[in-house]
């Protein structure tokens, strides 16, 4: 379906409402910019309860049909209902929700999520740790320079390319990420969050070249005592300029420029399969805070045959 303004402000209430009952957003920042969009390209999927309220909201992402993500939320007061079950069969009854194809997310892996995956027979795919480095966490370690490289400010509309390039590099192996595009980041350049002299460029002196860039971002709330987080949105690296210390300056950098504005408790997503990243954010006292969990749909055709099904688990 295609949300009418009516759909998309009684689905802007329900995001809220799943956001401060489970403490987690159910849906990525991905998603909810693409229904923010009249001509974002995600399908949308609605459930309403017998009065008209919004029970349930599905979002399927088809821009990569060899990889459809699903992301869905179910309001508090539907639930236990089987409403994300019916929600959830409906979804991978759709053709484009191809098996081996198609995976879903549950965000900060809720209880009745992992419940719904294993019902369903999804096999756990990939795992996002958010981790949190609390405000008395203690100060920061020093800003380190890198000899030959200036940190500065993103320049709005003259530094999107080289950043997008870069990142493409960075990111070769991310799904999500290193599929960003210049007008992604324009998009967010119109959030009320989007601050440029926290986007931080680390630039070689002798040719201008970008060699990395950190991205951060505040959150309005997010903090333990409910006020603004600040957040390590995205830290790249151009794979060529690997091994030179920029990575643990740009991060750097960033943390300073958040603390710099009043924000020491900060929060960042990075793969939990990213054992140097996550010893790195271990170091500056970053811990564990949340998991995101994406579940696939597997691929019965090249499933083994014979033995138990475990589909039922």
């Amino acid at each position: 379906m295609d949300p009418t303004p009516e759909d998309r402000e009684a689905i802007g209430h329900l995001v809220t409402a799943v956001r401060h009952a489970d403490g987690v957003d159910a849906w990525s920042e991905a998603v909810l910019l693409d229904l923010a969009t009249p001509t974002g390209h995600g399908r949308h999927l609605v459930v309403r309860a017998d009065d008209g309220s919004l029970a349930a909201w599905a979002h399927v992402d088809t821009a990569d049909p060899d990889d459809v993500v699903v992301e869905l939320g179910v309001a508090p007061g539907a639930r236990r209902h089987g409403v994300a079950t019916s929600l959830a069969r409906a979804l991978l009854a759709d053709p484009a929700v191809r098996p081996g194809q198609a995976r879903v997310w549950a965000h900060g892996e809720r209880p009745g999520s992992a419940e719904l995956a294993a019902a369903l027979g999804l096999d756990r795919d990939r795992e996002l740790w958010m981790m949190r480095r609390p405000a008395d966490a203690g100060p920061l370690p020093a800003q380190r320079p890198v000899e030959g490289v200036t940190i500065s400010p993103l320049r709005v509309g003259e530094d999107e390319p080289d950043v997008v390039a870069v990142n493409a590099r960075a990111f070769a192996w991310h799904p999500e990420q290193g599929a960003m595009t210049v007008d992604d980041v324009r998009r967010r350049e119109q959030e009320p969050w989007f601050d440029a002299e926290g986007f931080l460029l680390a630039r070689e002196d002798a040719t201008g070249d970008l060699l990395g860039f950190h991205w951060t971002k505040v959150h309005p709330e997010g903090a333990r005592d409910g006020g603004p987080v600040g957040e390590v949105y995205v830290v790249g690296v151009d794979p060529g300029a690997q091994g030179r210390g920029l990575g643990g300056a740009l991060t750097l950098a960033g943390l300073h420029h958040l603390a710099g504005r009043g924000h020491d408790e900060v929060i960042l997503y990075v793969e939990a399969d990213n054992a140097a990243a996550v010893a790195t954010y271990r170091r500056l006292a970053f811990a564990v805070d949340a998991t995101d969990v994406s579940f696939r749909l597997p691929d019965v055709t090249s499933a083994p045959s014979g033995g138990d099904d475990d589909a039922g688990r």
